[in-house]
């Protein structure tokens, strides 16, 4: 018999299409903490500073919340950002020995 791996459900991705979709993923916890005031501050400012032609500012906060929102669904994320941190300790400590 062949033992079988467990591994992690990896939920399924939000539908991120609109700045709606967006807000409610906000709203109901996805997203680091202090997202969903700083994603409307972010938009607000994007907002005010776009013409009515070039909204490339909003785009961009848009792509980039919609980012910050599949990473933190991400089951692998906690696991990079801690290997990240043990190694960053790890560098330091050497440079102290030299």
């Amino acid at each position: 018999m062949s033992a079988q791996h467990a591994e992690t459900p990896v939920p399924a991705p939000l539908p991120l299409r609109t700045i709606g979709d967006i807000r409610a993923a906000l709203r109901s916890g996805h997203g680091f903490p202090g997202d969903q005031e700083s994603f409307e501050a972010d938009l607000q400012r994007a907002l005010e500073t776009s013409s009515e032609t070039d909204l490339n500012a909003v785009a961009t906060v848009i792509v980039d919340y919609r980012g910050r929102i599949r990473l933190y669904q991400d089951p692998y994320f906690d696991i990079a950002v801690q290997e990240g941190i043990d190694l960053t300790a790890r560098l330091k400590r050497e440079a102290q020995d030299q």
